[in-house]
């Protein structure tokens, strides 16, 4: 495994260590390093009996109450506590051994769901479980290194150096392989904080758009009414014909700007969403489709509304695709629900040729969708048909007090 310990380069970047951060090879000369490997050695036994006696004792404990409601939740805490004992170990092989590993990365339990999610997590926590097992191999090991390292420096005194070498490279070793960080759970982590960061501009994009359509839209018409009035006020009197045609007028624009308000609104979250569901939400957008759209909804309760709400917009988008792009004469939306997982597949007999970098907005789509653990899979044939299937995390409803809606 590449080891990568802090870099003195001034612009912060990490090096990774070569054999300069090995320490020089061992002498008959007793000198700091093999001190420190001395020290480290005759540590093992009392670092490795706190270690054992933790791990038997929560976790067994933890394992024996698992027949009771307590017991997962403690086995949790036990984990939790030996990534505790792990950090320590690490410290100590970074300050005795000059064993440099990277420490490995929270759990992400905030936000992560709700308690049963989270304790799942905790349950099964690679770096936890390598600890319990360095932390149960230690114990006849510290026995061993103790008695040789003690034995050694009254009876074999001129050759401990070489000793406590070939011991404390072992101990390397067990920490290198036992108590680095996890790939997968690194991994994981590291898709969290993009998909965080493409939440973060997608939400940015929208704040944009939501300003922008408000400014060039009903902004520009609500002062083009003042204006309009402003004038029919000065005229009502020495004209009242062009003041009524300018009143005529300015009522135009305020229904106009009302239209286009609703039209934004029903951009930002649509009330029929929020009031009826899916189901009716998605016939008023294929309604306004320009291809026959057969829409199917089966679905047994409601989703969470944040995921009803990217459902929704996920449909509309790809509708508004079907009217610009497709040429298509009929299409289908499906929406339906199995295990987990919120299923969508649009379906249309367009001429197909469609791509994630077609220019259609697929790929935000399909960022989007990923943001929120969710999949996006797109076949578009040249001649058609065009098949779009979305699946999205299924979350049950809560109401406004927390509780799950019924």
């Amino acid at each position: 495994m590449t080891e990568r310990i802090p870099s003195s380069d001034p612009s912060g970047a990490t090096t990774v260590a070569g054999p300069d951060d090995r320490p020089p090879p061992p002498r008959l000369a007793y000198d700091r390093h093999t001190w420190k490997e001395i020290a480290h050695l005759l540590a093992n036994l009392p670092v490795a009996l706190l270690g054992f006696t933790y791990v038997v004792t929560v976790l067994f404990t933890g394992f024996g109450l698992t027949i009771t409601v307590i017991g997962f939740p403690l086995l949790a805490a036990g984990l939790s506590g030996a990534r505790l004992l792990g950090r320590m170990e690490r410290a100590r092989a970074r300050a005795l051994l000059g064993v440099r590993v990277d420490e490995p990365s929270r759990l992400p339990l905030r936000g992560s769901g709700g308690f049963l999610h989270k304790l799942w997590m905790s349950l099964k926590d690679p770096v936890g479980w390598r600890t319990v097992l360095y932390e149960f191999i230690r114990l006849p090991w510290g026995v061993l290194t103790f008695a040789t390292t003690l034995t050694s420096l009254f009876v074999l005194w001129p050759v401990l150096p070489f000793i406590a070498r070939g011991l404390t490279n072992a101990d390397r070793a067990m920490v290198r392989g036992l108590l680095s960080p996890s790939d997968e759970l690194e991994r994981r982590i590291a898709e969290l904080e993009s998909d965080r960061g493409v939440v973060v501009d997608t939400a940015a994009a929208d704040l944009r758009r939501i300003e922008r359509d408000l400014h060039d839209g009903a902004q520009a018409r609500l002062v083009n009414l003042a204006m309009g009035l402003g004038l029919a006020k000065e005229k009502v009197l020495e004209d009242p014909d062009a003041a009524a045609a300018m009143v005529e007028e300015a009522h135009g624009e305020v229904k106009l700007a009302l239209q286009e308000l609703r039209d934004l609104a029903r951009g930002i979250h649509p009330a029929v969403l929020t009031d009826r569901g899916l189901d009716a939400a998605l016939s008023a957008v294929s309604a306004r489709c320009t291809v026959p759209v057969k829409v199917t909804v089966e679905l047994p309760a409601r989703p969470a509304a944040a995921i009803e709400g990217i459902a929704y917009f996920t449909v509309s988008e790809l509708l508004q695709n079907v009217s610009k792009h497709s040429a298509a004469k009929s299409a289908s939306v499906d929406v339906w629900r199995t295990n987990d997982r919120l299923l969508i597949q649009v379906w249309d007999d367009g001429r197909g040729g469609a791509s994630l970098d077609g220019g259609t907005g697929m790929r935000g789509l399909a960022e989007r969708l990923d943001a929120v653990d969710g999949l996006f899979v797109l076949e578009s044939p040249e001649g058609g048909p065009t098949t779009v299937t979305a699946e999205l995390p299924w979350r049950d409803r809560t109401d406004d007090s927390g509780t799950r809606a019924p």
